[in-house]
């Protein structure tokens, strides 16, 4: 029988973005392995991550007790395109594969192995595919394949034109974040298991009550919506701007408070945008992290901004209050392949509006307010709906929070490893009973 714990599998993320801020995390996937690798360690698995650190950090750390292993790759090149993790990205590339395949076979399978272990490696993303198949190369050399499982995770289909499809099927497992990845896999011909994203654990815990009122007070205004992403055409910035303009032409007075890339393409675009709609932007620069330092920042701004841009960064665990306090938390992708700013909104107690693609978790009018079409009029016509009848509001915010509950990383990672037997017998593996 198979049966897989931390006395006897490790784990092994391969993958360009990280836990370190700003360097390392671009998107949705820095947040995934920071959190998913912080989880298997705290449930006792020695988990090695390999990604693109910052270069003045040590290229090895050690954390969560020693079982969480952070190897900053490629920092040679780092040192020198400060840019984030993506500048350079095609010789960072390179880079990786070449490097990684044999110091994962000798500094971590080989010991793992000679310690009675098995191991586990989830490469993420294009950048990482090929480094996976030479790492499957170097392990069959070596005699040491027999003792591994390989899986190649899909978050998005991002240059799923750079993939060799059939190489990576043959290599490994095909695995994707939801439903919606794993059928735009298929459609390309090829089956993936899905394996959800998921949250901290400690998103579960309700704002302070006093720390979202403190916001909101702050905010003023009829309905509060808050955005915070990645500023990308996909990501629906220009129908943000579009709702609060329709919401103010029904003279109902709406604020958008957004914290988005400063260096990004789309910002100009969405800045723009807005003045044409006639709404006023102003910025905030918050001087501290606390709470009530936030709320003084934002009650500083000019009573008639319609749109408020956070230029400086807003720590984690700031942001749970934020999606309490507002009105809506715009999540609300065109293309959203899973959704984590969603989910984290609803386990905060937030109402998020969300596409209709890869959010799995969602359940229109229930926990969340997912759109047909995205166009601002139909954002401000569910928000004066859920303005004009607040028990409904009440319930989709209860709803949402224990919805969330279920899409903890704690319970993706037993998912995984429910999974884990079906493709060890895929990839060969004897079955053990030790550990």
């Amino acid at each position: 029988m198979y049966n897989f714990t931390p006395a006897n599998l490790e784990f092994v993320i391969l993958s360009f973005e990280g836990p370190d801020q700003p360097y390392s995390q671009a998107g949705g996937l820095g947040v995934r392995v920071t959190n998913l690798t912080e989880a298997m360690a705290q449930k006792g698995f020695t988990t090695h991550l390999f990604f693109l650190g910052d270069p003045d950090l040590p290229n090895y750390e050690e954390r969560v007790d020693g079982n969480l292993k952070l190897n900053r790759w490629c920092q040679w090149q780092s040192r020198y395109h400060r840019g984030g993790v993506y500048e350079n990205e095609n010789w960072k590339v390179l880079d990786y594969q070449e490097s990684i395949p044999w110091h994962v076979t000798e500094f971590v399978v080989r010991p793992a192995i000679a310690a009675g272990k098995r191991v586990a490696v989830i490469a993420e993303d294009w950048q990482t595919a090929d480094a996976l198949n030479r790492l499957s190369d170097s392990l069959h050399f070596h005699g040491l394949r027999g003792e591994c499982i390989l899986m190649w995770n899909a978050n998005n289909d991002m240059s799923f034109d750079r993939i060799n499809w059939g190489r990576v099927q043959y290599t490994a497992q095909i695995t994707a974040v939801s439903r919606y990845v794993k059928h735009q896999i298929r459609a390309l011909g090829y089956d993936a298991l899905v394996i959800p994203n998921g949250i901290s654990a400690k998103h579960l815990e309700p704002p302070s009550a006093s720390d979202v009122l403190s916001l909101k007070d702050a905010v003023s205004a009829d309905i509060f919506f808050f955005k915070i992403g990645r500023m990308d055409p996909d990501k629906g910035w220009l129908e943000s701007a579009d709702a609060v303009a329709e919401l103010k032409r029904r003279d109902i007075r709406a604020k958008l408070v957004f914290k988005g890339g400063l260096r990004e393409l789309h910002r100009d675009e969405f800045l723009g945008h807005a003045e044409r709609l006639g709404l006023r932007v102003d910025q905030v620069h918050l001087d501290s992290s606390s709470i009530s330092d936030m709320a003084g920042s934002l009650g500083e701004v000019e009573a008639d901004a319609d749109v408020i841009d956070i230029r400086t960064f807003i720590p984690d665990d700031a942001l749970p209050a934020l999606y309490a306090a507002a009105d809506g938390t715009l999540a609300n992708s065109l293309y959203e392949p899973f959704g984590i700013v969603g989910l984290e909104a609803m386990a905060a107690g937030g109402v998020a509006y969300v596409g209709s693609t890869g959010e799995d978790y969602a359940i229109s009018g229930q926990n969340s307010a997912v759109l047909d079409t995205g166009s601002g009029e139909e954002i401000a016509s569910i928000a004066v709906a859920l303005r004009n009848a607040p028990d409904w509001s009440a319930a989709i915010r209860r709803k949402g929070r224990e919805l969330a509950a279920l899409f903890t990383w704690d319970n993706s990672i037993e998912i995984m490893l429910k999974k884990l037997p079906l493709m060890a017998i895929r990839q060969g593996l004897e079955p053990r009973n030790a550990g």
